[in-house]
């Protein structure tokens, strides 16, 4: 059974960082226009109608809210390997 334990562990810890993945990273309330996955879109949103609150979530995404309300999402959600990288950096 030796032979297959590799892939039992790559499944457990990817189950882990599918987990870990869900978690809030940074809670961020502002009206700056400059923060680095700005475009000019959400920066013209945020000169026009104000400050908004960015979740940054484990998996890579930013939610935008202003008012409670979701605005978009920034960023590419992490999946597979990629995902799990990021995970073994984290908890290392």
């Amino acid at each position: 059974m030796s032979e297959y334990d590799s892939v039992v562990e790559k499944q457990r810890l990817l189950l882990e960082a599918e987990k870990w993945a869900k978690g809030v990273k940074m809670i961020h309330s502002h009206s700056l226009t400059s923060m680095h996955y700005e475009t000019q879109a959400s920066a013209d949103d945020i000169e026009e109608n104000g400050p908004v609150t960015d979740t940054q979530y484990n998996n890579g995404t930013i939610h935008r809210y202003r008012n409670g309300k979701l605005l978009r999402i920034i960023g590419k959600e992490l999946k597979g390997d990629d995902l799990l990288d990021s995970y073994i950096r984290f908890a290392n």
